[in-house]
């Protein structure tokens, strides 16, 4: 888009999960007069003020990732978080016949792409009553909480059949976790997460993993400005959910030296994909 001549200036922020400093940050782009805002929320509700007066302002904001429960935007885009969580949970049932004790993983509270995921996977554990949920976490989607989190819930719950991740470095702290103890490895669900692919080939998991597209802040760059140039934007664009498994699991693996060792190894993307994604009713 820069070498187009469509965008002269990206600033980049990063709240660290903050919200109050998210709302300070998007109140000095509005101050600053930029034409377009690129939000991953830190909170589903908290910028809902301050998103208004961009609106007023003629601002485009192209909102990913993790959504707002405004529609002071121009366009939100992501995958769909239920059927994330339901995929998830209907791999998780089927892999332990129905029956079985498991963890919960689920990301920050509050954060709706966390939120919706659990929410999505709840019609498919309360359709199996013989899944007992032992325990919950809610931890950031870094590995080190979530290994220390898992840590803790082995020691608590020696008898765990299977663990319901829902986030890829999530499920890479909990299989670090039961390295460390010695434990058998269980049926666990996953994201595109590198380390979780790497630990998931090394140790034969029994696994299932789904991705959000690390493209979505590409996609609203390229949603933002074709908004600014007066091209008609869906108020929300669907993103499929790519399905990892043994099938295609050393297909994303022969890839993986061109992620960091700390990434997501997410698929390949060009402008041809995005105009396709955005001509959707």
């Amino acid at each position: 888009l820069k070498k187009d001549g469509l965008v002269d200036k990206l600033v980049v922020t990063d709240a660290q999960g903050d919200a109050n400093i998210q709302i300070q940050q998007i109140q000095s782009l509005i101050d600053s007069n930029v034409d377009a805002i690129l939000l991953d929320s830190g909170s589903s509700t908290a910028p809902t003020r301050v998103l208004e007066e961009a609106c007023k302002k003629g601002i485009a904001i192209i909102n990913f990732d993790s959504l707002v429960d405004t529609d002071n935007v121009t366009a939100k885009i992501n995958t769909d978080s239920g059927q994330w969580g339901a995929g998830a949970a209907e791999f998780l049932v089927k892999a332990l016949g129905g029956k079985g004790n498991i963890l919960v993983l689920n990301g920050p509270a509050g954060v709706s792409v966390s939120d919706d995921r659990r929410k999505g996977a709840e019609p498919v554990l309360k359709a199996n009553p013989d899944i007992k949920i032992l325990a919950e976490t809610n931890t950031p989607y870094n590995v080190a909480p979530a290994q220390e989190a898992v840590t803790s819930l082995l020691f608590a719950n020696p008898d765990i059949d299977g663990i319901l991740s829902l986030g890829g470095a999530l499920s890479a702290g909990a299989v670090l976790a039961l390295e460390k103890q010695g434990r058998d490895m269980v049926p666990i669900t996953g994201e595109n997460a590198r380390q979780f692919l790497e630990l998931w080939q090394k140790n034969k998991l029994k696994s299932w993993a789904t991705m959000q597209p690390n493209w979505l802040g590409a996609l609203s760059a390229y949603a933002a400005v074709e908004a600014l140039q007066g091209k008609d934007i869906p108020a929300f664009v669907k993103i499929p959910l790519p399905i990892i498994d043994d099938s295609n699991l050393a297909d994303y693996l022969a890839r993986a030296k061109d992620f960091p060792a700390d990434g997501y190894i997410y698929s390949p993307y060009d402008k041809a994909l995005f105009d396709k994604l955005l001509a959707q009713k």
